[in-house]
């Protein structure tokens, strides 16, 4: 079988079946292990797939920069901020991590909400700079420009202060193996960090970063308390999460 045809396989194997064990492959291929390693080795460095240890899973492709991401399944994106805006109750302290999918759910905060709101992400302090009722607190550090937020001593120095309702965790990846990862250790630091501060972790995640791996890990599935993702996904995409202690809310 050529590399090429191998390859494809791989990606297949992935798209089906959520992950890939290098020894029972290269027995199905016919080919050594140290073939499919190889081949695993490029397709990592193609942004296809994230190595673990025995195999692979499939890479997420939430790893672009804040301003590609912000044009992408925009749609899907402001309906779970929509379903997860419900979950906010009056005089709670919640922590809005960066990204694109917790910029739409600033936006879909109700009018009449009393809430203090912490974040380390500028653009979401700036979304929320318009809200009448709902209080803002800004954390500062080093800005990681990829995902546009504060990180390093002075942002975790601020974060260990403060006692949160609930945290609202953004992933490019959430994995029943490997649970919630991103793409840069220092902001998995930072997430780590503010989960602990917290009563509650909460992720808004789309449908591909569902199965998909990044290289960082911030938590295990036990330490995230619901999920809020889209409706009328497949169940077999779903069943995964739906047997660990995560409450699911499809939106």
């Amino acid at each position: 079988m050529l590399t090429t045809e191998r390859k494809a396989r791989i990606r297949e194997v992935l798209r089906r079946d959520g992950r890939l064990v290098a020894k029972a492959f290269s027995v199905e291929m016919g080919v050594s292990e140290d073939t499919i390693r190889r081949d695993l080795r490029e397709l990592a460095a193609e942004g296809v797939l994230q190595r673990v240890h025995g195999g692979a899973l499939p890479a997420s492709p939430a790893v672009a920069d804040f301003t590609v991401r912000q044009g992408a399944a925009s749609a899907a994106k402001a309906a779970l901020a929509r379903t997860a805006a419900r979950l906010i109750r009056p005089g709670q302290i919640i922590f809005l991590d960066g990204g694109t999918t917790n910029v739409q759910l600033a936006r879909q905060l109700p009018d009449d909400l009393t809430a203090t709101v912490v974040t380390h992400s500028p653009s979401i302090a700036v979304e929320l700079a318009r809200h009448p009722r709902v209080a803002v607190e800004l954390i500062g550090g080093h800005l990681f420009k990829h995902s546009v937020v504060a990180v390093g001593a002075a942002a975790a120095e601020a974060i260990s202060r403060i006692r949160i309702d609930a945290f609202y965790l953004g992933v490019t990846g959430l994995h029943p193996e490997t649970g919630a990862t991103t793409g840069d250790g220092e902001d998995a630091a930072v997430k780590r960090l503010i989960a602990r501060q917290s009563a509650e972790t909460i992720v808004l995640a789309t449908r591909e970063k569902l199965g998909a791996a990044s290289p960082y890990r911030i938590l295990p599935l036990a330490e995230i308390t619901t999920l809020v993702t889209e409706s009328s996904l497949p169940d077999a995409l779903l069943q995964p999460f739906r047997s660990t202690s995560i409450h699911i809310i499809e939106g």
